[in-house]
This record gives structure tokens, sequence and C-alpha cells, in this order.
């Protein structure tokens, strides 16, 4: 059914047909016309729309919105040899990624005020290959800066419950976490949490050492499971809304399940490393799997799916979180100094995908958790979809070709992840940002700011595979 009624005359900069369009409304064949960065029809294949420059689909391409990734960790400015705009940006585009969102630290400093927001912006303006948004963080002491913080623009505000890996990003207390989100709801905004009860965890004594079980047990379910109880009854009581961030707990469900079916104004949040890869397959020594909260085992892997799939679980993003190849401490592989972060940024489609036809779900479902979903829970109407009006930033997507994945040939920016010589399907071969292929060479990409408005309900973030502000 047509979406738009363009006059005949009309003729678009772009036009792209193909049998495999992915619109909110399924997978079809379409033809899609884009004027001025946006989507400006959505019409049956064999309409005949005019471009002044057209694509033909390939017989195995599909072309996918761009996908939205909420939880990027960029570094910039301050830990640039971590990370940067440049090098993180080209590859979100080549993983079909068309919109991150920043993490407040491990930059220095970290986006805690209006300068440091600042700074920011300054540090990624004319570097970014795709859209990039800020969000702030909640640290001890800043509470008088976080409206400020939201009215130029973060689409949220980060802390953690347990330390945050840098002395510069300190965690809160929950009773700090629950004043900081009351504040954080008076106008409208968003807390996202790293859910680990610290005093869980400093009740165990960790091993050093080469064995990944050992760094397993001293990160356990029990850690995670106690914080996102505190997390739900601080959103209970204030009424606001929370997230948790990259949950790798499946014994969480069903308490999360609880709240939401309450109207608890909950979300959350998992990642690739959560649902491809099992504590059981760790080499020992192999520092590139280590993250917080940790990859567990294979049952609690099939949890989560289930979790996504009766939508308890409402998105997956990366947590890319890279450092330097000397702060994984390659040489002796102990887990409990190296840097706990996955860098995957490139690959997130491609490895769900991979999962997700083993188990029967069709990539309209992973699209929506990569990309309708996180733009719902960050507020960006414009993305993720393939309709009128929407902007026009999206890839096209082989997916059936194979690949093995090399870990030199990825575009951020130090050679380490856990899935270097992994056999994935699913390749994008092209991404297109406001209806311009992204040649890695000249960066388009703009700095996004929130727009001010009510927050979402938690049932249309959950229910819904529209995005909206």
């Amino acid at each position: 059914m047509s979406e738009s009624t363009p006059s005949e005359s009309t003729t678009f900069d772009l036009v792209i047909r193909g049998a495999r369009v992915l619109t909110p409304g399924g997978t079809a064949a379409h033809e899609v016309g884009i004027n001025a960065g946006v989507i400006a029809a959505v019409e049956p294949l064999g309409t005949g729309l005019a471009g002044r420059e057209t694509i033909e689909l390939a017989a195995d391409e599909t072309l996918l919105p761009g996908l939205v990734d909420s939880h990027v960790h960029i570094n910039e400015p301050g830990r640039t040899d971590w990370e940067g705009f440049a090098s993180a940006t080209r590859a979100a585009a080549a993983g079909g990624v068309t919109t991150v969102v920043d993490m407040p630290l491990n930059s220095i400093p970290p986006t805690t005020t209006v300068p440091h927001l600042e700074l920011k912006r300054e540090a990624a303006a004319g570097q970014a290959f795709v859209n990039v948004g800020f969000w702030g963080g909640a640290i001890p002491g800043n509470t008088s800066d976080l409206r400020p913080l939201h009215e130029e623009g973060v689409f949220g505000f980060k802390c953690f419950l347990i330390h945050s890996g840098v002395d510069e990003f300190p965690h809160l207390e929950a009773e700090e976490m629950e004043k900081d989100l009351a504040e954080i709801g008076s106008f409208g905004s968003l807390l996202i949490v790293h859910a680990e009860d610290s005093r869980t965890i400093e009740q165990i004594t960790p091993v050093p050492g080469r064995h990944y079980s050992d760094f397993l047990a001293s990160r356990p379910r029990a850690a995670e499971n106690a914080a996102i109880a505190r997390v739900i009854d601080a959103a209970r009581r204030t009424g606001a809304r929370a997230h948790i961030l990259h949950l790798s707990s499946a014994e969480a469900l069903p308490l999360i399940a609880a709240a939401k079916a309450e109207g608890v104004r909950i979300t959350v949040e998992t990642c690739p490393h959560y649902l491809t890869l099992q504590a059981e397959d760790v080499p020992d020594g192999a520092t590139a799997y280590k993250c917080c909260p940790p990859i567990r085992e294979a049952g609690n892997r099939e949890q989560l799916w289930q979790g996504l799939e009766d939508g308890t679980i409402d998105c997956i993003v990366s947590d890319h979180s890279p450092s330097t190849l000397d702060l994984k401490d390659l040489d002796n592989g102990d887990f409990a100094v190296a840097w706990g972060g996955v860098s995957s940024l490139q690959l997130g489609l491609p490895l769900i995908w991979t999962e997700a036809r083993k188990r029967g779900i069709p990539l309209e479902k992973v699209v929506g958790w990569m990309s309708s979903a996180p733009a719902a829970l960050v507020g960006l109407a414009s993305k993720g979809r393939l309709a009128v009006g929407a902007d026009a930033d999206f890839s096209i997507f082989a997916a059936d070709e194979a690949q093995v994945v090399d870990v030199t040939r990825l575009k951020h920016k130090n050679p380490i992840t856990p899935y270097d010589g992994a056999s994935l399907t699913g390749v994008v071969r092209r991404t297109f940002l406001a209806g311009a292929e992204i040649d890695g060479v000249t960066p388009t990409g703009k700095l996004l700011r929130h727009a001010v408005v009510p927050a979402v309900e938690p049932a249309e973030l959950v229910q819904t595979k529209e995005t909206r502000a």
C-alpha cells in the first residue's frame, strides 16, 4: 500500500528500488524516494519513481533503516589513544549504524557539566561520519548540573552503582541515585544505570589470574540482581524513567517483567556479547572477552534471548568500550588486571543476525531491537524507520552473505575484539546518511541535541515499533 502520493512530475534526489525494503509494516518490494536528506515517498515496486540518482538493490540485498547505538564509549577528548570520534564513527558506519550516543566517560573531562559537554562537542566537530548524540553523567555532587545539561541537549544521564573503572567518574550510592533520579524526572529526562551492587562485590575476594571462571565468580548475578532491584524501587518511588544498561543476569528478568507490568517506568538493554558468547568457551588469558558485568553461561544467554522475545528486554546496543592493547594485559592475560570492555561497534548486526536466524527470529525483529527501539528510548523520532518524514539514514544489507571477522580490517582504533576469526552471516555493503553514501573520507555526521519534550511512557516504548519523541 502506498505511503505517499507524489505527483507524476516529482523528481527525487535519490530513488532506491528493491524486492526487500524493511519498513515499519514489514519487508516488501518498494521504491523509496529521498529529497533533501529525508524520505519523501515509499511506494510499491513498479510505481516508477523518478530520481536524479537511482539505486537498484541486488536480489540478495535488503534496505534497512540505520541502526541506532545508544551505548558507545568514544573516549575523546582525553583518551583518544583508546578511541576517537573519527575511528568510532567510521566503525559505526561500516556496521550499518547511522546514529550513536556517546557515553559521558571515559573521556577527560567526563560529560558532567555544560562546559565539559562543550569541550566534547568541540572535539567531535568535523570528525563524525555518523550522527552523534551525548549522554550526561550523574556523579556525586553534580545534581545542580543535571538540568543545565538537559537544557543543552543531552539525551539523559548515566550513573554507576559501583566503581566505574576511572576515578574521574565516581559512582553514586543508592540514596544519591534516587535523589538524582527524582531531579531528572522533574524535567522529563532519563537516568541510565550501570547496575552492579558494590557491597555484594566487595564481599568477594577476587582471584587474579588467567582463568575466566575466577573472574566470573568475582562479578556474580547477585550483584546485578540487587542493584536492579534498587533501581526499580527508586523508579517506583519517584515515578521517573530509569533504564538498565547492559543486562547480563537473566535472573533479574522476572523482577523487571513484574515492574513493567506494575507500570514502573523501567526499560532494559542487553548487548551482542551477552547474546552470542558464553563463559564456557572463553579461553584462559583471553582478556578480549572481559567486560563488566561479565559474559555468563550458555543457559543464561538463552534466557536473555527469551527476555528479548517476550519484551522484557527492550533493545540491543553495543556497549563498545575499547582501550589500548596494553590495558587489556595481553602479555599476562590476567582478568583481574585487564580493562573491562568489548569492542564490537562494527559487528553488532551480523553478530545478532547470525544468532537470531538459528533461533528462527526474523530480520525485522533484529532491526527493531537495534534500530527503532533504541531510537525510541532516546526520543529520536526521525530515526530508526524507513517511512515518509523520517531521516534518510539506512544501510544495504546482504543477509545471506558469509564473512569471517578479521580484526585488522575493522575500523575501530585498537585491533582487538573477542570476535576475531568468527564466522558470521550478514554483510553491510553500503551505509547512507541523509540520503548520501558514507565514504569514510568526508565526515557528514551531525551532532544531535535532544528535544526538550515530555518523556515517553514505558508501555509505549515496549509496545510500539514506531519511534517517537
